[in-house]
């Protein structure tokens, strides 16, 4: 059976990593790019401001801070850039808060 990870206080840098972690999803924004990211897989910048009709200098603002904190990632092809989800952490944690909102 796995150990509980939750079974000792983390470290104060952990934790403040975590409460960094967990307020990059109090953005509205940045949940609506998480959400068209697992449903589409991967999308260009241009493509993710049409499906949210937003600019994309705002969409790229918020991908760098989602890639920053390992959310997203990006790969080139050419000129194009795709976006994903970094791995599926990111569902999973989408997954539970969508589970928790609705109980």
């Amino acid at each position: 059976m796995a150990e509980n990870k939750l079974n000792t206080m983390p470290n104060d840098e952990l934790l403040t990593d975590l409460a960094d972690l967990f307020k990059l999803f109090s953005d509205s924004t940045r949940i609506r790019i998480l959400y068209l990211l697992l449903l589409e897989k991967e999308l260009m910048v241009g493509d993710i401001a049409e499906k949210l009709n937003m600019t994309q200098s705002a969409i790229s603002h918020q991908l760098r801070l989602l890639k920053q904190s390992k959310l997203v990632k990006n790969r080139r092809d050419g000129k194009a850039v795709y976006y994903s989800l970094d791995d599926e952490h990111v569902t999973s944690i989408l997954a539970m808060g969508k589970e928790h909102i609705e109980e």
